[in-house]
């Protein structure tokens, strides 16, 4: 049983609280921060909360306190994270860690140094479907994974300092491809380094300084390609979609938007659809457990269970700080139209991982490049000539 100190009483800390008390239901939050007192209050009341206070280091520093969750807005989680380091505090921080990764590095050294465990809470590594996908392609299901592409949409963000670039250290980038990367890095390999980014972002649609709307692509060592694809103006709802293309399978995920649940309605009755959904009548796509199928369950049972056993979580501090770098480097992309490095003072993965060769033996003389069974019953093959490069076609 583990007891909690929860910064922040907005939109993301009711979801890790409705997570915190439902799988895993013997922990409890026995004290809340917010900076309004009326947000402290009330998420309080909602959850029958024992203590609430304004004061950020009194809610660290509370004598129950056993680990404290930020869900905070951007620009406090350094000092959230101090916090947490000079009382020796176990600390468990929403995403993005940093706002770039000067700040995600030295919030990694002062946990490390500090030797408190710390996890970076990512919740959309923790799909269900993500989570079993990983799974197969870490057993090989896929063979080597070539490509991947996450894609994150919506009409933007539910509080202000978001659309504040200063606060948040950016736009659509820094909110959502976040997920993105992570989800990426979960395929191709946390312990392959990513090397350099090309990026495309911009401000289309809405009145602000930031982008709003971005593409990526991030070149990892080993030769894959991870494609990142993230919007604050797309109409219609949440899209949370990936894909891995292996040389042996591929994996498609659609983990919100379209799910096999559709509901028509006039418009009367309750209002709440689903977590972005921009109307409550017609053809509506609602989510059975939203807590769940976001990965918020799974991804507190995985941190609260590891801070139990005294092992590591699958995303601590460090996976945070190499997203942050990747995203550094996406956003200079976006600057100078050129191919950027993911610049990482500190690497912890493979070296000098090469591109293995998958080119397929047919015989002595030829690679096989396809067999393919046609319409007409032949089975036809492409080969090339080993010596002289020349391709040919055969049938079997």
């Amino acid at each position: 049983m583990a007891q909690i100190a929860l910064l922040g009483g907005g939109f993301i800390a009711r979801f890790y609280a409705d997570a915190i008390r439902s799988l895993r239901s013997r922990d409890r939050i026995c004290t809340v921060y917010a900076r309004k007192e009326e947000s402290a209050k009330a998420l309080a009341g909602e959850y029958g909360l024992p203590r609430w206070t304004t004061s950020l280091d009194d809610s660290v520093n509370d004598p129950e306190a056993e680990v404290v969750i930020i869900a905070l807005p951007n620009h406090l989680h350094e000092a959230a994270v101090m916090a947490c380091v000079q009382a020796k505090k176990p600390v468990l921080c929403t995403k993005p860690l940093g706002r770039n990764a000067q700040e995600a590095l030295r919030m990694l050294r002062a946990v490390e140094e500090a030797g408190i465990f710390h996890g970076y809470l990512e919740d959309l590594f923790y799909t269900p479907k993500t989570l079993k996908a990983i799974s197969e392609v870490r057993k090989g299901a896929l063979g080597k994974v070539l490509w991947t592409r996450s894609r994150e949409a919506h009409p933007g963000p539910h509080s202000d300092w978001f659309w504040d670039k200063a606060t948040a250290g950016g736009g659509a980038i820094i909110d959502l491809a976040c997920h993105c990367i992570e989800i990426g890095r979960g395929y191709i390999g946390k312990d392959i380094r990513p090397l350099e980014v090309m990026c495309w972002a911009d401000t289309l649609v809405k009145p602000i300084e930031a982008e709003d709307n971005a593409i990526g692509l991030i070149r990892y060592e080993n030769g894959a390609i991870s494609q990142f694809e993230v919007s604050w103006t797309f109409r219609g709802g949440l899209d949370l979609r990936d894909e891995v293309m292996g040389s042996e399978g591929t994996i498609w995920i659609n983990n919100f938007l379209r799910t096999g649940f559709e509901m028509y309605r006039s418009g009367k009755g309750s209002q709440y659809v689903a977590e972005k959904a921009e109307s409550n009548q017609g053809w509506l796509f609602p989510v059975g457990d939203e807590v769940h199928e976001l990965g918020y369950r799974h991804m507190f049972t995985d941190m609260l269970d590891a801070m139990e056993q005294h092992t590591k979580p699958e995303e601590t501090f460090y996976d945070g700080y190499i997203v942050n770098a990747v995203m550094d480097a996406a956003y200079e992309s976006a600057t100078t139209k050129r191919w950027e490095p993911v610049v990482l003072e500190e690497w912890r993965g493979q070296t000098a991982v090469g591109k293995d060769s998958l080119f397929t033996e047919y015989d002595e003389k030829y690679y096989l490049i396809k067999e393919e069974l046609t319409h007409y019953g032949a089975v036809k093959l492409i080969l090339k000539d080993k010596q002289s490069g020349q391709i040919v076609e055969k049938e079997k």
